[in-house]
């Protein structure tokens, strides 16, 4: 279904309630697989949440995650230790072009039984679980953040633990900091030293204990760009969120100064208040942080200022090539940028082009990053529900302060 959102302005005042985080409720989900005691609270009614849910209760021999990238992952390591389950790990078109090969060779490596059903290197994934005794596995480290925690999420669970080395240069560590402090808080002892990461075995089980997940900081950015794309004095609160979080997208209280919104937390809230500060060029090391790079991106666009955007190298395997979709979508727009395989340089805009059509390349992501521009010029969304893969409710929140949609 495609949307047309027409050139809107939002209240002055606002607030929306955003749903749990999709990182942190994935982790907690399969720990609770893991440890049945555990109660949560507040978890993502995202597409990926709930096909990983509904994935760790199927009793079928093929699995499909369609384009559940977290899901992939997670799952992989998670049926390699389920003793004498024989899986068939699958998805969609797409998924079946991402590559696995490097956490399947981990999981081989300490000991695993999982071998490739079409193209080497890439799902459907065929998993005989098993009890795995070795403990030690090296990783390269300038990879998806994921393969990484779906590796530390079954750690506890191995005869023997795991110290897991990291080569190279580490690629989203909060995202990596955000798994081991979900095992430590149900009480999972571990360390991470340099580049090496210690997970104990699980001597015995945790105390119950009821888990609230955060609202998730990578739905929020798509506020912070309204915030600064709206009028001086606009106040749009968010909850619930934490000064602490484990989330590394919460870098956007950071970011978004540049750009004039001021953040206050309050009461489990965000309160973002829209300043008159004067903008100007922007650049940034996304590293830590990518899935935020195409909300950054077209916010610079409508602000018309330059950005330099790097640390991007993780955006190809994603559910689209992130950098492609930006530059062809953005130029649609009339925008000039020019990529390499791990930045962006956006060009200052002379002009913002009217109901222009953006593709969304099956990625929420690229969706709900455009939808910000409205408040500048009439834009169509194409595919426009992909967005129910992480934040269902966003047309209806958009629309209730002061987006207008037409279906």
């Amino acid at each position: 279904m495609h949307i047309t959102l027409q050139k809107s302005e939002i209240a002055k005042q606002c607030s929306v309630q955003i749903t749990g985080s999709k990182s942190e409720s994935n982790r907690l989900l399969l720990l609770k697989a893991l440890y049945p005691q555990f109660e949560l609270e507040n978890i993502s009614n995202s597409d990926d949440s709930n096909l990983m849910t509904k994935a760790l209760a199927s009793t079928d021999a093929i699995v499909d995650i369609h384009h559940a990238g977290t899901a992939m992952r997670f799952l992989t390591a998670f049926f390699a230790i389920q003793e004498g389950r024989e899986v068939t790990l699958t998805g969609s078109k797409r998924m079946k072009e991402r590559p696995i090969q490097i956490l399947v060779e981990a999981l081989q490596n300490l000991g695993a039984d999982i071998t490739y059903e079409e193209n080497f290197g890439y799902p459907p994934i065929k998993i005989k679980g098993k009890k795995l005794i070795k403990n030690k596995v090296s990783l390269q480290a300038n990879v998806s953040s994921q393969y990484i925690s779906a590796l530390l999420l079954i750690a506890s669970r191995l005869e023997n633990g795991l110290e897991l080395t990291l080569e190279g240069k580490i690629t989203s560590v909060p995202y990596i900091n955000m798994t081991l402090s979900l095992l430590s808080e149900i009480g999972i002892e571990n360390s991470f030293n340099g580049n090496t990461i210690t997970v104990n075995p699980s001597t015995q089980n945790p105390r119950p204990k009821t888990l609230v997940v955060e609202s998730d900081w990578s739905s929020a950015s798509y506020y912070f760009s309204l915030a600064a794309l709206s009028s001086v004095g606009t106040e749009i609160t968010l909850s619930s969120y934490k000064k602490d979080s484990l989330q590394g997208d919460s870098v956007l209280v950071e970011i978004y100064k540049h750009f004039g919104v001021e953040t206050q937390f309050e009461n489990n809230t965000i309160i973002l208040t829209k300043t008159n500060k004067e903008v100007g060029p922007f650049s940034f090391d996304l590293t830590h942080a990518p899935d935020i790079a195409q909300t950054i991106a077209v916010t610079c666009f409508a602000l018309k200022i330059p950005c330099d955007l790097t640390g991007l190298h993780t955006l190809k395997i994603k559910e689209t090539d992130r950098l492609v979709a930006l530059k062809t979508e953005i130029e649609k727009l009339g925008g000039q940028v020019d990529i390499t395989d791990a930045s962006l340089h956006l060009h200052k805009a002379e002009t913002i082009k009217s109901d222009v059509s953006i593709a969304t390349y099956n990625d929420h992501r690229m969706a709900m990053a455009f939808a910000p521009i409205a408040l500048k010029t009439s834009v169509i969304i194409e595919d426009a529900m992909v967005v129910s893969k992480s934040y269902p409710t966003f047309w209806d929140d958009l629309g209730a302060i002061g987006f207008k949609i037409t279906k």
